[in-house]
């Protein structure tokens, strides 16, 4: 026999029944409000509210739950977090609504995140809160630190796009660069190796124009034409990741166009020196695979592992550089005919500082064995050697060693796997808000959620 309900009268909730019976014991938000005290949030935010008037607030702790809801259970909009809180009920109690209170227009959470917090830091400050207890369960070690990025598609349309000339930008490591070109330069010049730079001398090229995709409709992206990624505007997130137990202790977020490698060492400076880890290793896929990069973690006593180092030489001529033998006596390099490439100077080329090793034109072009040696249009041979040459055949001395291979693994499987499920299940594919400002944001929120839910899987 059928049953059949007409105009079902719904009955009023039992006095002696909260909503606190309505949560499972075992849910992912009672495990999350056992390990986080969210008080915080309070000193965090009160700097940002005005102490003695003005019309009551949405309270800050239900603003920063209403956005981890979000993130937490993929939902990227801010219209149907509303929604699925409304029917909820362990939403509701996580964030501390009745069966009967109003939850928070969405509205109120946009212009709060919109007016009130921009300009602000105070998402990388609950970052770095969620963090810092990670650190003090122990999930947290510091010792080998595993870096990548992703791109995140922005929230702007191939139609927006248009081209401009502008100035190249300087890289982020610019600055680096200089300290040791000039600390080398310093050094050959005393030794009477190099000539001295005469007084006027022009140090730096002119600015180079470079014509670049732009989106009207967000700025702060940048086209993104790698082999594999989708062509459009994007923005890379680069994170670092603690390999004990895969938390994230960094993240930083730059346009579409920006090089990997770009605000690598700033970020492994930041962990170091705000974050308070002591870095003793980390594993880098091979974009990271810089001489600079080399130089750099080496001077801090920081190992580095990259893939296994592959040698291409793109010479069009039958000698190669391994055709060279080096004479460390008298720093010059002997070519196959028995004559001397002595140093001449120091060249900047891209994101490097060489050596530049020369023959003379006049002797090259006596020799016997020129058409084997120089490529054509070439009157003279010239050996290029970085001066982050020995930092960086010493860390590749570890290729296929047992720990090269166990931290490029961990790299992997943190790395790809914490990308992999942010964006099936934490609002990583794309963007809704626009601005670099935004873009970290989001990605924060989301770091923040994997840190969640691995500190409440190893409190078990």
């Amino acid at each position: 026999m059928m049953t059949e309900n007409h105009g079902m009268q719904l009955k009023l909730v039992n006095p002696n029944i909260t909503i606190e019976d309505f949560v499972p014991q075992n849910h992912l938000l009672r495990k999350i409000e056992a390990a986080v005290d969210f008080s915080f949030v309070y000193d965090e935010m009160r700097e940002y509210y005005c102490p003695n008037n003005g019309r009551p607030s949405t309270d800050p702790v239900q603003l920063v739950k209403y956005l981890l809801i979000g993130f937490l259970y993929n939902i990227n909009s801010e219209r149907e977090i509303e929604i699925e809180i409304q029917g909820s009920m362990p939403y509701r109690w996580f964030m501390g609504l009745n069966f009967d209170d109003k939850v928070p227009n969405h509205s109120t959470i946009s212009q709060n995140r919109r007016r009130r917090f921009n300009g602000t830091n105070v998402y990388r400050r609950m970052f770095e809160r969620i963090l810092t207890i990670c650190i003090e369960k122990g999930l947290v070690d510091g010792k080998v630190i595993l870096t990548d990025s992703t791109h995140v598609r922005a929230n702007a349309s191939r139609q927006s796009e248009i081209k401009v000339v502008v100035e190249k930008e300087a890289a982020y490591y610019m600055g680096r660069l200089d300290k040791y070109e000039a600390a080398e330069r310093e050094k050959l010049e005393s030794e009477g190796k190099i000539m001295p730079k005469k007084p006027g001398d022009k140090q730096d090229a002119p600015p180079k124009l470079i014509e670049r995709r732009v989106s009207t409709t967000d700025p702060d992206a940048g086209f993104l034409k790698r082999p594999g990624k989708p062509l459009g505007m994007h923005y890379l997130d680069h994170q670092s990741i603690d390999a004990k137990k895969g938390i994230i202790v960094d993240v930083t977020v730059t346009r579409g166009n920006v090089s990997d490698v770009a605000p690598y060492l700033d970020r492994i400076d930041y962990i170091r020196e705000n974050i308070g880890l002591q870095v003793e290793a980390v594993g880098v896929d091979s974009v990271y695979d810089v001489g600079l990069v080399h130089q750099e973690l080496s001077d801090k006593n920081i190992e580095v592992y990259t893939p296994k180092l592959k040698e291409e030489f793109n010479y069009k001529s039958e000698f190669t550089r391994l055709d060279f033998q080096y004479n460390q006596e008298d720093d010059e390099f002997i070519c196959p005919a028995g004559n001397a490439l002595p140093l001449k100077r120091l060249q900047r080329i891209e994101g490097n500082v060489s050596r530049i090793y020369e023959m003379k034109t006049r002797t090259c072009s006596r020799c016997s064995l020129r058409e084997k040696c120089l490529s054509p249009g070439r009157t003279q041979r010239q050996i290029a050697v970085s001066i982050f040459d020995a930092a960086f055949r010493r860390n590749h001395e570890k290729d296929e060693t047992p720990e090269h291979k166990r931290i490029l693994d961990l790299r992997q499987i943190w790395c790809e796997g914490t990308f992999a499920a942010q964006k099936a299940r934490h609002n990583l594919r794309f963007l809704y808000r626009r601005g670099l400002e935004a873009a970290e944001e989001h990605c924060l929120m989301a770091a923040m959620a994997i840190n969640l839910k691995r500190l409440v899987k190893s409190m078990g």
